[in-house]
């Protein structure tokens, strides 16, 4: 099968999930992408460049596409020949937090639920997100003067489906080794954003500092225009502690701090899967995880009591129990490992290929 994969904001997740798939899929799959800045902008303008961009659409298949672009602006524009299409949500417009200063745009959330109801397959990375997009779906459309079509909810509700992504690491079996840094290495490898909430995160690990409790700091992730001023003191706060600082633009070094890493933290409040989260976890890290959002979902309720935590409270003192005892914690770190296995793209794309077989063209 022949695929046309387009996605309007290539990078971070988004990026790592189209390289994976198009790297492992046994079909056929072309890569069409727009840079990762001006998200308002792609989701009114990418369509008009896809389809100047692309001359034959009709010697596709199937065209798979993700959440940021107005999909109907798309379908209007491409005549009778259109293969039919399937839209994958890594985020949407309408459960996402605003920022300090940011304020609804309802005619991104509603150029969303349309995309949803047009697309000819619906996928969610996560039953959270799937579930939060519904939610607030509904409360839009309430909010609609008259004519509501409550009708788009019933049909999203059984048409759409929860798909995980898969990871861009090896399926093969990781063993992980004993610490080579003399303290515990924690790590952030997520954006420096204000929907992570990275000031509980440098709140709690002060704390710990002020009690005399070692540890190393990696923080990593990708960065934008805005960085939030917290990260700049922490380069001063933990200047004892911090190895690394910044993003590492280099896919080997990043897997490598990561293999080096004790335990990773999430402060978030965005996040629909977590691939950041996974690929650390895999490399052996300890997650400690809030108990919020698609975390609890993604790994088993029997590992819960050691790794969601419930507070910021909470949170302080399972870091302070882990790096206290961090040799405690190695079976749990290997099963954890064992468990993300699953999420590698060499073993859960075989359930990406034979799903989209149905949505191919003349099926």
């Amino acid at each position: 099968m022949k695929i046309l994969f387009l996605e309007p904001f290539f990078g971070g997740s988004h990026k790592d999930f189209a390289l994976g798939f198009a790297a492992h899929s046994s079909h056929d799959v072309d890569l069409v992408t727009l840079p990762d800045c001006f998200w308002k902008w792609r989701m009114q303008g990418a369509s008009l460049y896809f389809i100047n961009q692309i001359k034959n659409l009709a010697e596709y298949d199937l065209i798979f596409t993700t959440d940021m672009m107005n999909l109907t602006d798309f379908m209007a524009l491409a005549g009778r020949d259109l293969p039919p299409i399937v839209m994958y949500f890594h985020e949407n417009q309408l459960s996402y937090p605003l920022g300090f200063h940011g304020k609804k745009e309802s005619h991104l959330g509603f150029a969303n639920i349309i995309s949803a109801v047009a697309a000819d397959g619906l996928f969610f990375n996560s039953a959270y997100h799937f579930k939060a997009f519904l939610g607030e779906a509904r409360l839009l459309i309430k909010q609609m003067p008259d004519t509501r079509p409550e009708w788009m909810l019933a049909e999203l509700e059984q048409r759409g489906q929860v798909l995980y992504p898969g990871c861009r690491f090896d399926a093969a079996p990781f063993v992980l080794k004993k610490n080579p840094l003399d303290k515990p290495l924690i790590v952030w490898n997520h954006r420096w954003d204000y929907d992570k909430k990275p000031e509980v995160f440098f709140k709690v690990l002060l704390e710990l500092k002020k009690k005399g409790v070692g540890f190393y700091l990696a923080l990593l992730g990708e960065q934008y225009e805005i960085i939030p001023e917290v990260f700049r003191t922490a380069k001063e706060t933990f200047k004892e502690e911090l190895l690394v600082y910044g993003y590492v633009s280099s896919r080997e070094e990043y897997l490598s701090w990561l293999a080096k890493g004790s335990v990773v933290i999430s402060t978030a409040i965005q996040e629909n899967f977590g691939i950041s989260i996974v690929e650390a976890i895999r490399h052996g890290c300890l997650p400690l995880l809030p108990n919020r959002l698609s975390y609890p979902e993604i790994l088993p309720q029997n590992f819960h009591g050691d790794i969601i935590y419930t507070s910021t409270s909470d949170l302080g003192q399972k870091l302070e129990n882990f790096l206290e005892d961090p040799d405690r914690f190695f079976p749990l770190r290997q099963s954890l490992s064992d468990y993300t296995r699953r999420f590698s793209w060499e073993i859960i794309v075989k359930q990406y290929d034979t799903l989209l077989e149905k949505f191919k063209k003349g099926s």
